[in-house]
């Protein structure tokens, strides 16, 4: 597992999450540790490293 740090959409504290190297492309939702807000995290893995990583508020939290 690779850990990956952002910064939430939501409250701007920095967080992590773990990313399994063995998925090459992966989309989901993961709830902030501080704020507990959705966010919808996306990552491309190339050669077993993150070679792309997206976290922004998940659709769901717009209503």
């Amino acid at each position: 597992m690779l850990e990956q740090w952002f910064i939430c959409p939501y409250c701007l504290a920095e967080i992590s999450v773990l990313v399994d190297p063995s998925v090459e492309a992966q989309r989901y939702i993961e709830d902030c540790e501080v704020c507990c807000r959705p966010i919808e995290i996306s990552v491309s893995i190339h050669e077993g490293e993150v070679e792309h990583f997206n976290a922004e508020p998940s659709q769901s939290d717009w209503d």
